[in-house]
């Protein structure tokens, strides 16, 4: 087995359950991963390892299931999101230097436009984690991180469409607006609407494909409201 071959699976993998291919509580197993990629059985058990580790699958008796989406972690993990982001921001706002606030938007404008699902939640974390170190707490840092990685599988969904992208870039480029002007009010403002908004899309997205999905064996914990 080469590290190449091992690598294309866990990617191929791991797209299929993150764009819902591969459905969440569908059994997985080495030899129907041989089979349906064209792998052996090496890599395959190496690329359930790596996934068990992102937290997309999980072990089962013997086998191993795609790990179920969590609707109720999606919204508790988005109101703990609100309350860190907005108090990073305010201290922000006091705290960033013009140079650094000039750091985000180069951050911002050489992730655009963000080609597929995948650089788009790449480039998104990027700009929270780095907006969050502006704050100088490391504890907020280490928090918002920590957050966008228990929600990575699911913003997949909410980045799908390039103009989901660029509706979140937007969003980006007036909170930085509202740090260089050093009004904490509309800065705060702005990234609690950001947070909810993104979430409101997700679990629309989430809505819009709950029903099919469970016909195929979706296993999902709470149900998506959109309200």
């Amino acid at each position: 087995m080469s590290a190449t071959q091992s690598a294309r699976l866990y990617a191929q993998v791991r797209e299929a359950i993150l764009s819902l291919e591969i459905t969440p509580g569908e059994r997985l197993s080495e030899r129907g991963l041989e089979a349906r990629f064209g792998a052996s059985r090496t890599p395959a058990h190496a690329a359930l390892l790596r996934l068990e580790a992102d937290g997309l699958v999980q072990r089962e008796g013997r086998g191993w299931i795609v790990a179920p989406i969590d609707i109720r972690e999606i919204e508790a993990v988005a109101e703990y999101r609100e309350v860190i982001e907005v108090a990073a921001v305010r201290l922000a706002v006091e705290r960033a230097s013009d140079a650094d606030l000039a750091g985000l938007e180069d951050l911002l404008e050489a992730a655009r436009p963000a080609r597929d699902e995948e650089e788009g939640v790449r480039s998104g974390s990027d700009f929270h984690v780095e907006l969050a170190t502006l704050a100088g707490n490391p504890f907020m840092v280490e928090a918002v991180r920590a957050s966008l990685v228990r929600l990575a599988r699911t913003r997949w969904l909410e980045v799908r469409t390039p103009q989901a992208r660029e509706a979140a870039g937007a969003e980006h480029r007036s909170m930085i607006e509202a740090i260089r002007a050093r009004d904490a009010d509309r800065a705060a403002t702005l990234a609690s609407e950001h947070i909810r908004s993104t979430n409101a899309r997700l679990i629309e997205r989430l809505n819009e494909q709950l029903q099919p999905l469970r016909l195929r064996g979706l296993s999902v914990v709470g149900e998506a409201d959109a309200g």
